[in-house]
C-alpha cells in the first residue's frame, strides 16, 4: 500500500476520536463528529471505528473523507503507555447433554380453599 499520510502532532495523548475530528476542523461540531463516527464514516488503523470516544495514541492512523492522517507525538510531550485492549470473552456454550429443568413453584395449590357456607368468604390463615 502506497498511501501518503498527513502527519498530526499530538501535544498530549491519548485524545478521543470525536475531539480529534473537531480539533482538526474536519467537522462543524462535536455532535456531527459523533454522528459520523456511529454511522461508520471514520476509520482507525485501517478499520471502521464506531466508538465515539475511542482513545487515539501516537502511531495510530485516522482515515476520514478520503484523507489519511498519522498521529505522532511532539518532541516535548511525554509518551503514555498504551493500554492493552481487552478482548470480550466469548460466551460459554452450554453442554449439549444438559437438560433444562422446569422452574419450581414455591407453593402449589392442589385444593381450592374452603368457603364459609354462611358468608361465602374464604377463611384467612395466619400460619
Amino acid at each position: 500500500m502506497n498511501e501518503e499520510y498527513i502527519e498530526i502532532e499530538l501535544e498530549e495523548e491519548p485524545i478521543e476520536l470525536c475531539k480529534l475530528l473537531k480539533v482538526l476542523n474536519l467537522v462543524e461540531g462535536g455532535g456531527q463528529a459523533k454522528n459520523l463516527i456511529t454511522e461508520g464514516y471514520v476509520g482507525v488503523n485501517h478499520e471502521i471505528c464506531t466508538i465515539k470516544r475511542k482513545k487515539l495514541y501516537s502511531g495510530d492512523i485516522l482515515e476520514f473523507d478520503g484523507e489519511v492522517f498519522q498521529l505522532s507525538l511532539s518532541e516535548d510531550a511525554t509518551p503514555v503507555e498504551r493500554p492493552v485492549e481487552q478482548l470480550t470473552p466469548e460466551p460459554k456454550v452450554a453442554a449439549e447433554n444438559t437438560v433444562k429443568q422446569p422452574a419450581k413453584n414455591k407453593r402449589k395449590r392442589t385444593k381450592k380453599p374452603k368457603v364459609d357456607e354462611k358468608t361465602g368468604r374464604r377463611p384467612i390463615s395466619f400460619g
